[in-house]
């Protein structure tokens, strides 16, 4: 508990906090944007896609750039260089602006988790890895669930690009000092020997490039197509339960509160029980929790099905980084991590699709093949991954 109080772990914690906080606002304050540019399902998708297209995308090249030129400039983009992103958005006069400038957030904020998550895995022992991973999460689990309630009470007094500017300010001044708390601790140019060392721990064993990438797909799968439907869930309060656009804006806390304690559960359980048990429960807990959402009303029903949404979600994450941490070796973990997280950070990019579907078959239908199409990756990569505990 000292090491993992007086390390780096708590410094990155709250660098994820920073990192995830502009990101945070899009979909709660959603319906006003929606409203303030009259904007249908299919154009609030094609916002979601502008920004998680960037950022999924960007995530490959960061992680090769992570592993060549050291964390530090990585890391202070992706804190600093996503809060001044997150000041341009709040100056945006038109839908077209503010596309752009979200492809600008997902652009620079690529570098984040490529360059973080090999450094905080080598902070410590790695029987405790996936607990570090884990609490590390919570980090940017817990921008997302404080951002809807912040941003719901700052957009009803001064609307929705005055969150943005109010909260931008605070979280650059952060990102600079995260450069230079940075810096002292060694991390320049280069990755401190220490930790260079400390990552070149014993891989847990051989690489399995099918069972690796079964692991892979159901990560992404399960973070992509949970992320993607609660995106809309504002939305589908406004519009079908009959909410307040501000009661909207803060329903996705409840989802992300699952992940306060989904994350280090899911680190903890990986730990005790193995990697890939834990994996394959939360990709066959993911569709049937999607396809709830269609039978809930305004109320107890609906936060259930949020929590149970948003904690499998995150149980599964810091699992699948402890996976590839484990099973890579470390001349290439960055670039491996980059191409999961660009396959589920960039994945929610079918936020577009799904936004066309719910235009044209309504929000039943919709979330119905979504849940589905969960299911069917849940079967086969279980079919794949069966047999070891990983």
């Amino acid at each position: 508990v000292l090491t993992f109080l007086t390390g780096l772990l708590p410094l990155f914690v709250l660098a994820h906090f920073g990192h995830h906080l502009m990101m945070a606002l899009l979909s709660p304050l959603m319906p006003f944007i929606r409203n303030d540019f009259s904007l249908s399902y299919t154009q609030v998708g094609g916002l979601l896609f502008a920004y998680n297209i960037a950022y999924g995308l960007s995530q490959l090249p960061a992680g090769w750039a992570a592993d060549r030129l050291g964390p530090r400039i990585m890391l202070t983009v992706g804190v600093a260089g996503v809060a001044f992103a997150g000041l341009l958005i709040g100056l945006s006069p038109n839908y077209v602006i503010l596309a752009l400038f979200l492809v600008i957030l997902g652009l620079v904020g690529g570098g984040y988790h490529p360059a973080a998550s090999p450094l905080v895995s080598a902070s410590v022992e790695a029987k405790n890895r996936g607990k570090a991973l884990g609490i590390h999460q919570i980090g940017g689990t817990g921008s997302f669930f404080l951002a809807p309630l912040i941003a719901a009470g700052i957009a009803s007094a001064l609307g929705w690009r005055g969150a943005f500017l109010t909260i931008s300010i605070p979280a650059i001044a952060f990102g600079i000092m995260f450069h230079i708390l940075l810096g002292r601790r060694g991390y320049t140019t280069v990755v401190p020997k220490k930790a260079a060392d400390a990552s070149t721990v014993k891989l847990s064993e051989p690489v399995d490039l099918r069972r690796l990438s079964a692991f892979i797909a159901m990560g992404i799968a399960s973070m992509v197509l949970i992320y993607s439907s609660l995106m809309f869930v504002p939305l589908y309060a406004v519009d079908v339960l009959g909410a307040s656009e501000e009661a909207g804006a803060a329903l996705l806390s409840i989802a992300f509160f699952g992940g306060l304690w989904g994350g280090p559960l899911g680190g903890f359980l990986s730990d005790r029980f193995g990697r890939i048990p834990v994996i394959i429960a939360v990709g066959l807990v993911a569709g049937p929790s999607i396809y709830l959402l269609n039978l809930v009303s305004m109320g107890f029903s609906l936060y259930a099905v949020l929590l149970l949404m948003g904690t499998a979600m995150h149980v599964g994450m810091p699992v699948v980084e402890s996976y590839i941490i484990s099973h890579v070796s470390p001349r290439r973990r960055s670039t491996v991590l980059g191409i999961y997280y660009m396959g589920s950070r960039g994945g929610p990019a079918i936020t577009l699709l799904i936004g066309y579907l719910i235009d044209t078959y309504q929000f039943y239908i919709t979330l119905s093949g979504v849940a589905l199409a969960m299911f069917v990756v849940a079967l086969v990569s279980t079919a794949l991954l069966w047999g070891k505990r990983g």
